[in-house]
C-alpha cells in the first residue's frame, strides 16, 4: 500500500493478545477504491511476527472497538483470506455495513459505476402486452 491509493482510519495504538502480551498497531487502513468487499489492512509492529492475531479473537475485538469509536456502526469483520496474512500484517474483511463508513473516509466503490438503470428496466406497455400475448399462446398449446 502507498499514500496514494489509501486510506487511514486509525493511526498508532496499543492491544493485547489472548495471553496478556502487548503489541502495537501502527496503522489501519483501507485501499482508497475497490469492488463491493473491503479488506481492512492493520499494519502491526515486528512483536507481533509470531502472535497470529489474525486468529485471535482478543486482538480482534479490539481493533473493532476502536473502529466502533472512530464511527463504524456495523457487524465485527471477519479473518481475510489466509494467503493475504503476513508476520506484520492482519487483514480483516469487512461486511457489506462498512462501506458507508468507509465512503465517509472517502472510500470509492467502484462496482457502483457498473450498476445502472439499465440493468433493471421498467417495462413498457407494448412489451408488457407482446409478452402477455405471447404466455397467452404458449399456454393454449
Amino acid at each position: 500500500m502507498d499514500s496514494d491509493t489509501e486510506i487511514e482510519l486509525l493511526g498508532a495504538f496499543a492491544i493485547n493478545d489472548r495471553n496478556g502480551t502487548a503489541h502495537e498497531v501502527r496503522s489501519v487502513r483501507i485501499f482508497n477504491e475497490s469492488y463491493g468487499v473491503i479488506d481492512v489492512f492493520v499494519t502491526l509492529s515486528p512483536s507481533a511476527t509470531e502472535a497470529r492475531l489474525c486468529d485471535d479473537p482478543v486482538a480482534i475485538a479490539q481493533i473493532m472497538r476502536r473502529l466502533h469509536d472512530a464511527g463504524y456502526s456495523g457487524p465485527d469483520f471477519g479473518r481475510g483470506d489466509e494467503g493475504l496474512q503476513d508476520d506484520c500484517l492482519m487483514v480483516l474483511e469487512a461486511p457489506q455495513a462498512f462501506n458507508r463508513f468507509a465512503a465517509s473516509r472517502g472510500w470509492k466503490d467502484l462496482a457502483a459505476a457498473f450498476e445502472s438503470d439499465d440493468d433493471n428496466p421498467a417495462p413498457d406497455a407494448a412489451t408488457s402486452e407482446m409478452l402477455d400475448a405471447f404466455l397467452k399462446k404458449l399456454g393454449r398449446r
